[in-house]
């Protein structure tokens, strides 16, 4: 699977795919993640992506044009068939569980970072497939919702992490993910002055008591 993503700090996205799962996917071919700068597809001297908003008003606006130019030369570079772009904005829809399992049956994501005061509302009308936000707040950028969608998304195909029947068993037919606590070495632990230990159940060896407990205290991710 593809991950692209469209933004004027392209540091911070390589500097997050050069590490851990994502960069040991990438050397096996089991993901391709891109950080493409916007800068680029610009095509005046000083790489201006942004102007004054029409109407006043505090701030710069992320301009269409560059922005339409960057997701079509991207597309136009890809063989992909399943592609999917998305605008990161307050106004999206909620980005859950069960976006990130249907996102990881996709073939590519293109995710565009707004930065400033915005981006110019003709993304969200012409160029994008979907408006996304993870959570009722503002943030600076798009960056920290797009290296969110690419961890949910990623973890669910198979060959980036170990263990993939194990994460598929967790996932319930609505498209939930089933977390549960858990508990490692040792088993117990002086903490604020209180032995605090493991639940017995997890040390039994009796699988289907360990089921049982797990599905008494477990939560339905949606």
């Amino acid at each position: 699977m593809q991950f692209d993503i469209i933004t004027i700090f392209p540091e911070i996205i390589d500097s997050f795919f050069d590490q851990s799962l994502l960069e040991k996917a990438q050397a096996r071919g089991v993901l391709k993640l891109k950080a493409h700068n916007l800068r680029d597809f610009t095509k005046d001297k000083h790489k201006t992506v942004d102007d004054k908003p029409f109407g006043g008003g505090r701030g710069m606006v992320m301009r269409a044009d560059v922005i339409d130019k960057a997701v079509a030369k991207i597309k136009k570079g890809s063989a992909k068939s399943k592609t999917k772009v998305i605008l990161f904005t307050p106004r999206g829809k909620k980005f859950n569980q069960k976006m990130a399992t249907e996102f990881s049956k996709l073939d590519q994501i293109i995710m565009i970072c707004g930065r400033y005061e915005g981006v110019d509302e003709r993304v969200a009308k012409y160029v994008v497939d979907e408006e996304i936000s993870i959570g009722d707040y503002v943030l600076m950028g798009g960056e920290i919702p797009a290296l969110a969608v690419v961890e949910s998304t990623a973890r669910l195909i198979d060959g980036v992490i170990g263990k993939t029947e194990e994460v598929k068993n967790r996932i319930t037919k609505s498209k939930g993910f089933v977390e549960y606590p858990q508990y490692t070495r040792p088993e117990e632990i002086e903490m604020g002055g209180k032995n605090r230990k493991a639940p017995k159940v997890l040390l039994s060896g009796n699988h289907k008591d360990i089921d049982t407990w797990r599905d008494r205290h477990s939560k339905i991710i949606e």
